[in-house]
């Protein structure tokens, strides 16, 4: 793949299976429990077995190590095995890579997987505690001295100049908030399962880094999600609706760093979402109106108006009208901030079943689906089609 033209990935691998444990806030089991549960979820879900799984696919911020997976799984001979870095913008190029070992011929069923307990215990909120040194983290020295010291405080840097910029207040992002617990409030999967919320409860929620307030950002979540990867042609003969992987990309942006870019010439866009968003357009030849489902990343509402406007969706300040006309279907799955923050993969699970036909908030004729990973870092996105050929 390059940045200046298209590549030939789209339409060779499809996601065939998706599995996950329950979401919770103390999942009373090890991490390494969590992924094999969703990772024997989603070959269930596929119709295939342990012993016809020949690759695997993760997070580097992940405990449960490829082989160690693999092992108490039940899976045997491995020919593929990968890690991707940033925290949640590996999201989506787990099923990259996935798709990149099938369509090459090095592996033939490749499992995707992230398991957590990130509320019961290590909480990505708290931010930055003890950290071995090394040259990524000495970015981060250039904030943290002033107080800059958690995910929250990162990305409310850019939360203010966005708002300056184009005269807007916090209802801003309290639209976010208010379409995801709409949705969420329907699933009984989510945590917030009928608990939908109003802008005026956003706007009563305390602060937590002005201008973000407790409603503008994600849970923390126990549970895993897993994903299986197949090639088209093999997937036509399992039992489920294949989500073809019509288009996949990676992003980073010019001075890019991992949170806290806040030396670019400019802070009210994400370069590094640019960078795949342009990718996924020249790939797939669609353009933002033929896409039916928009699954974004959502661990801070602000970088999700940020995303439909780096996509073309609308002009840049106007993301939070686009939302309140719901002119896009969006996180129909309640997203990060209502069903759980699982960094992203179940976004990519929820694409599936509205692919299929089976999301508990099913848009009608659904087949395109747009799917973007963790903002704010180097990231990845995925269009998800059905199989037009099936």
């Amino acid at each position: 793949m390059s940045v200046r033209t298209r590549d030939s990935l789209g339409g060779r691998a499809a996601v065939v299976g998706i599995g996950a444990t329950e979401f919770s806030k103390d999942s009373g089991r090890s991490e390494l429990r969590l992924a094999v549960e969703a990772v024997r979820a989603a070959l269930d879900d596929a119709g295939l077995t342990p012993g016809d799984v020949d690759g695997l696919v993760t997070f580097t911020m992940d405990t449960s190590p490829e082989i160690t997976v693999a092992q108490a799984a039940g899976i045997g001979e491995l020919s593929f095995f990968s890690r991707i870095h940033y925290g949640g913008g590996a999201a989506c190029a787990t099923v990259q890579q996935a798709a990149l070992a099938v369509a090459s011929g090095v592996a033939e069923v490749v499992v995707c997987y992230r398991a957590f307990n990130e509320r019961s215990g290590r909480r990505f909120g708290s931010g930055v505690q003890r950290r071995v040194p090394s040259a990524e983290g000495a970015a981060l020295g250039w904030a943290l001295p002033f107080g800059l010291l958690t995910p929250a405080s990162w990305v409310a840097m850019a939360a203010q100049r966005y708002l300056h910029t184009y005269g807007l207040t916090s209802e801003a992002f309290g639209q976010v908030a208010v379409v995801d617990r709409k949705y969420a409030a329907t699933n009984p999967a989510a945590y917030f399962h009928g608990r939908p919320i109003s802008l005026a409860d956003h706007a009563a929620s305390r602060w937590i880094v002005e201008p973000l307030r407790l409603l503008d950002c994600c849970q923390e979540t126990d549970g895993g999600q897993a994903l299986v990867v197949t090639s088209v042609e093999r997937a036509r003969d399992l039992p489920r609706p294949p989500a073809v992987i019509v288009a996949a990309a990676q992003g980073a942006g010019r001075a890019q760093e991992q949170m806290t870019s806040f030396y670019r010439d400019d802070l009210t866009g994400l370069p590094e979402m640019s960078v795949v968003a342009r990718q996924l357009w020249r790939t797939s030849g669609l353009t933002p109106a033929g896409i039916d489902v928009g699954i974004l990343y959502d661990h801070f509402t602000p970088f999700v108006l940020t995303q439909l406007e780096e996509f073309g969706f609308c002009k840049p300040g106007e993301a939070a009208d686009f939302l309140a006309e719901e002119r896009l279907p969006l996180n129909t799955h309640g997203g990060q901030l209502g069903e759980a923050y699982l960094h992203g993969m179940n976004g990519v699970a929820e694409g599936v079943r509205q692919l299929r036909g089976s999301s508990v908030n099913q848009i009608p004729g659904a087949r395109r689906v747009l799917v973007t990973a963790g903002t704010g870092v180097p990231t990845s996105g995925l269009i998800l089609g059905s199989d037009d050929r099936g």
